[in-house]
């Protein structure tokens, strides 16, 4: 079912269907700039272009350019210096929603706190006086 909604480009009242974020006008708008941003990019010379070159060279905005990586509509495997900004940091990443390096602070994070349920598991196992008796070969 159609939801009414406000564009976020233009501020236009659109029936927001799941399909697109915006609505009809800047939708087609959205795909002319990206047909630019594409044709520049497939040329041998621009394919390592950063963002800031890219905007500087096509008009588009950066947000947009986000956009298009996160949902695959550029791959970084193509245009290695394609990235969209991590929800802790703002580095660039090319997949997930985290860099490598904030993925890796919050799994060390995780086995701290694991490895202190553990102690404190064992120190109220000992407080307890439970011990379990290992069986003899």
């Amino acid at each position: 079912m159609a939801e009414l909604k406000n564009c976020p480009s233009c501020g236009e009242f659109f029936n927001y269907t799941g399909i697109r974020e915006v609505c009809a006008n800047c939708a087609v708008s959205e795909e002319k700039m990206y047909e630019t941003v594409y044709r520049f990019l497939r040329k041998r010379e621009n394919r390592a272009a950063n963002i800031d070159r890219i905007v500087e060279a096509t008009g588009v905005t950066e947000s947009l350019l986000h956009k298009w990586v996160r949902k695959g509509r550029l791959q970084p495997a193509l245009f290695p210096n394609l990235g969209y900004p991590c929800d802790k940091c703002g580095a660039l990443t090319s997949s997930g929603k985290l860099c490598a390096k904030c993925t890796d602070e919050i799994k060390k994070d995780l086995n701290t706190i694991e490895a202190a349920q553990e102690l404190r598991d064992a120190m109220a196992e000992q407080e307890r006086g439970t011990y379990h008796a290992q069986k003899r070969p």
